[in-house]
């Protein structure tokens, strides 16, 4: 199937998802500036990672149209991050692919951005010592998972976990970033919500600056956290 759905958020930003059923001949047609991203399509990318490459695109695209913004092409800088070229300031994007699902915010000019949507698998467990801090994983030990929010499985508690953090890097937009040092997730005791919010911190040249990432259970099997 194509758009899922766009979701007008508080302040002006829009979510969009998609739910990626399409090949990339069905997705080429759909990309109003095709000639100008053919020359972009990794090269080493397989059928599906150029599937979701594509999605991606199509997705801004609408994004853009249903905020009344003018078409604008998208582009990753040098640390792979998109922006989208134009004159004068331009709407602040982030993207996010995993799976069959490929989302997307868009946030008015000057605002930061990150969202990230991941498929619940026990890799984020495994390595959860390299980007959860000691305190991180103490807070862990007193968590209980509510029954009726549906995270209850301890490997989806961790990729949302690991996906936090992927958010508050792409907010960040900075290199070089430690995810046990610098991204600090200050995790609630107690019951697990879905969806719900997240206080987070960014510490970064020695200055704190705090935010809520937002999380949701977009489907089954996948995790979804944003921040503006």
């Amino acid at each position: 199937m194509p758009l899922h759905s766009l979701t007008p958020l508080a302040g002006g930003p829009l979510l969009g998802r998609w739910h990626l059923t399409e090949t990339p001949a069905e997705l080429w047609p759909q990309l109003a500036q095709a000639a100008e991203y053919a020359p972009l399509l990794p090269a080493r990318a397989d059928g599906p990672r150029q599937a979701q490459w594509l999605a991606g695109r199509v997705l801004v695209q609408q994004l853009l149209a249903a905020a009344g913004a003018p078409l604008a092409a998208l582009r990753n800088d040098e640390a792979g991050r998109p922006f989208l070229l134009g004159p004068g300031p331009r709407p602040a994007v982030s993207l996010s692919h995993s799976g069959e699902w490929v989302v997307a915010l868009l946030a008015p000019a000057g605002t930061a951005v990150g969202i990230d949507i991941e498929m619940v698998r026990d890799k984020a467990q495994r390595l959860a010592r390299k980007f959860l801090n000691e305190q991180e994983a103490a807070v862990l030990e007193s968590i209980t998972l509510a029954e009726s929010a549906g995270l209850q499985a301890q490997q989806e508690l961790y990729s949302l976990l690991w996906s936090a953090k992927e958010t508050l890097y792409k907010l960040a937009n900075r290199r070089g970033l430690i995810f046990r040092d610098n991204l600090l997730l200050d995790l609630p005791a107690g019951a697990w919500p879905v969806p719900g919010t997240l206080p987070a911190r960014l510490a970064v040249n020695g200055t704190i600056s705090r935010h809520q990432i937002c999380y949701l259970r977009p489907a089954a099997g996948y995790v979804l956290t944003y921040c503006c």
